[in-house]
């Protein structure tokens, strides 16, 4: 991993993670696969004789009309759109594991239909199911691939997500091409069946990885939890590191209860709204670069501009897209998300207008709709720079509105509010899909637009980069629990947000003599007594375990000197692993956790000193800079990812 900077304080094995990250990653190769097999399919002169319901192209050979290729090529989208929505259901129920295991087999049933299909109405069923598949996998890979993610590689490893679809696009092209000259049922049948092999090797892999820690935590599995990222870090459960970042994303969590249940209506009310805007819009601009445009129909399209060798063309474009994301997914955790997101739209709108002049100026129609190449340089150089848009497009926007999407989002509403943001990308990419013969071919009813269509897309590439200016906030290097503290800073702007640093971290929960009430706004209680009071109710509350009561409030504030030694001792109360954990009972035979004074006679056993210092605890001022959230404060450490 020489190509990263490890940070002096992160521990644990990285190859262990990015091997997770990238066998994940099988699930976006499925959708990328799909994605690149049905042009070259629509394509193919014997799937359209055998397909074709009596319509003819302008050459008088059988096809399927607009319509249909709208249905088929967009109804995948439709299938994923619902699948995006529904992925919640297995991701908070079952687990992310299970969720993309129960997903991968609904993607192999619509598989087996397209194999078995004759006619497009089965052709159809099937695309629908594989679609639904899809758009689960496509929800709950980032979300699996994000919550077991080191924070300093994250943006890596959620990209890779993106490689894969890249990758299965060219294998795509590769088998079409060497496929699409049989006069047999092979010539789909085969592209399609492959698709298997992906989907079984991932859930056979699935089942050798572990569960992610957040989803232990969120279902009350402390024990589970502490085991998984253990495995995971490569680390002992015992370990310093694994403690202190289980007790971040614990107490993050805790508190997130604390604000009460949550819902759909939730990711769209004051708090979430910004977030939830934010994910959804850049998924739309996503697809609307007009990337999918070149993917699903551009075998269809080159061959309409009067190019040759279309099938060769797609192959050639699928390649830049793999050789562009490649050293891509290295650069997102040194760069930045922002800088990346903002050249990437202007050199993907320069592109677009450029092909848009050169396709509508070098081109001619007959009468019968036929296109008359009146530039053959000219069309070459249009082949350039859709190359050259490809990988702009790869470098950027195709992987890291993956990355910005998994990273916006709180534990608590994560996998509804990323499935949510996953929909509307699908959404639109049904639109994109269904719409594009209406808007390119010739004919009654038809836009006509050919070449011409590449100005809307350079159009919208020009509000990407608006868009990313005024909205993305910079998350590289910061843990999911530390982005989920920048969204909620009053006053701080996206250009701003590459300048901000955390300042709160939940697992401290410091013995202050400021508590709050989550019903009121709190009122400083003694000093010597909040702080032992504060002590004991954590010392019992944490004595099993288990979650704490989702009505306790956290903490606010900076923790004391020496506070440490309470920290250890309740972390090494509640993180014990199975099998290693020892009730306090049967190491002091006077606690009795049914006690109010079973917590004071634990405290006796902690280091005096822990408790003698909280009379130095500061207050907390109107300055949200005062109770130690200064960065000059030594006292407050980070260790979570």
């Amino acid at each position: 991993m020489m190509l990263f900077k490890r940070p002096p304080d992160e521990k644990g094995s990285v190859w262990f993670s990015v091997v997770i990250g990238v066998f994940v990653a099988f699930g976006g190769l499925l959708f990328g696969y799909d994605t690149g097999t049905i042009s070259g399919v629509i394509a193919m002169k014997y799937w359209n004789e055998h397909f074709s319901t009596g319509y003819t192209d302008a050459d008088g050979n059988p096809a399927i009309s607009p319509s249909q290729s709208s249905l088929i090529v967009s109804i995948l989208s439709g299938g994923t759109f619902v699948g995006a929505l529904a992925s919640p259901l297995l991701a908070d129920k079952i687990g992310r594991r299970w969720g993309i295991i129960i997903s991968s087999w609904v993607f192999n049933f619509g598989v087996s239909m397209q194999v078995i299909s004759v006619a497009i109405p089965l052709f159809v069923a099937g695309r629908f199911f594989a679609g639904l598949g899809v758009g689960l996998l496509s929800a709950l890979v980032p979300l699996y691939q994000s919550e077991t993610a080191p924070k300093w590689i994250r943006g890596m490893i959620v990209g890779v997500y993106q490689l894969a679809i890249t990758i299965g696009i060219l294998f795509a092209a590769i088998v079409n091409n060497g496929t699409h000259k049989r006069e047999d049922t092979g010539s789909y049948r085969i592209p399609i069946a492959l698709q298997w092999l992906f989907s079984l090797t991932l859930i056979i892999g699935m089942h050798f990885l572990p569960e992610t820690p957040r989803y232990c935590i969120k279902r009350g599995n402390m024990t589970r939890a502490t085991r998984s990222l253990a495995k995971i870090r490569r680390l002992s459960p015992n370990d310093p590191a694994i403690l202190a970042e289980m007790e971040e994303i614990r107490a993050n969590y805790q508190y997130e209860l604390s604000l009460g249940d949550s819902s759909y209506l939730d990711c769209f009310r004051t708090g979430m709204l910004k977030r939830m805007l934010t994910g959804m819009v850049l998924q739309i601009l996503q697809q609307l670069t007009g990337v999918n445009f070149i993917f699903y129909y551009g075998t269809q399209f080159f061959e309409n501009s009067g190019i040759s060798s279309s099938f060769l063309i797609s192959m050639i474009l699928a390649t830049v897209n793999v050789l562009s994301t490649v050293p891509a997914v290295f650069v997102f955790d040194k760069f930045g998300r922002r800088p990346l997101l903002l050249w990437g739209g202007v050199g993907m709108h320069i592109c677009h207008f450029i092909v848009a002049t050169l396709g509508t100026a070098t081109t001619g129609q007959t009468a019968s709709g036929v296109i008359t190449v009146l530039n053959v340089a000219a069309q070459k150089a249009s082949i350039t720079f859709v190359c050259l848009f490809i990988a702009f497009f790869a470098a950027t926007w195709g992987p890291l509105a993956w990355v910005v999407t998994s990273e916006l989002y709180p534990l608590k509403h994560r996998s509804q509010m990323l499935s949510i943001s996953t929909a509307t990308n699908w959404l639109v990419n049904w639109a994109i899909a269904y719409s594009t013969p209406y808007l390119v071919n010739y004919g009654p009813g038809y836009a006509n637009l050919q070449s011409k269509i590449f100005f809307i897309w350079g159009t919208a590439c020009m509000l990407c980069v608006v868009f990313v200016y005024f909205y993305i906030y910079e998350t590289k290097g910061l843990s999911l629990e530390e982005i989920d503290e920048m969204y909620q800073t009053p006053g701080l702007k996206a250009k701003d947000s590459s300048k901000w640093r955390p300042s709160v971290h939940f697992r401290e929960t410091p013995l202050t003599e400021v508590t709050y009430n989550k019903a009121t706004t709190g009122s400083p209680a003694q000093p010597e007594t909040a702080a032992v009071a504060e002590t004991m109710e954590r010392a019992e509350r944490e004595a099993v375990p288990a979650l704490p009561n989702p009505t306790t409030a956290p903490m606010i504030g900076s923790p004391p000197p020496e506070s440490d030694d309470v920290l250890k001792a309740l972390q090494d109360a509640v993180l014990r692993p199975a099998g290693a954990f020892t009730h306090p009972a049967t190491q002091n035979p006077a606690w009795n956790s049914h006690s109010p004074l079973s917590a004071k006679t634990a405290l006796s056993n902690l280091p005096s000193s822990s408790l003698g210092s909280n009379k130095s605890a500061p207050s907390l001022g109107a300055n949200p800079n005062d109770g130690g959230t200064s960065p000059s404060n030594p006292a407050r450490r980070s260790f979570g990812r």
